[in-house]
């Protein structure tokens, strides 16, 4: 006896089809073009939950030194200053703090540099 794979298949192309919501054209109607382009999309969401972390911290830094190049001390020596004097915070905290809170920033790269 012939088994039908109807609605095992449909269900399988119907979940397919609610993945690629959002796409254009075939690649969120189109079985095989929509198949592709999960693959695809679910790789480079792998790739850049990783990446992610690595431009955050670049940003970051990027703020901490923009906020210490008014005061003429350098991102490298502030940070080295830090650990030596053995403050804890984090590049994410100054950076919040460099942007939002500015003069408090500027207590903290005061004594840090003294």
């Amino acid at each position: 006896m012939r088994i039908k794979r109807g609605k095992v298949v449909h269900r399988r192309h119907k979940k397919l089809l609610e993945a690629t919501k959002g796409f254009r054209v075939l690649r969120r109607t189109n079985i095989k073009r929509a198949k592709e382009a999960t693959i695809k999309a679910l790789s480079y969401s792998y790739r850049d939950r990783r990446n992610k972390k690595r431009e955050f911290r670049a940003l970051w830094i990027n703020r901490i030194n923009a906020a210490l190049s008014g005061m003429n001390v350098k991102y490298s020596k502030f940070i080295q200053a830090m650990t030596a004097k053995k403050i804890e915070l984090d590049r994410k905290v100054l950076a919040q703090l460099a942007v939002q809170h500015p003069d408090v920033f500027e207590r903290i790269a005061k004594e840090v540099t003294k």
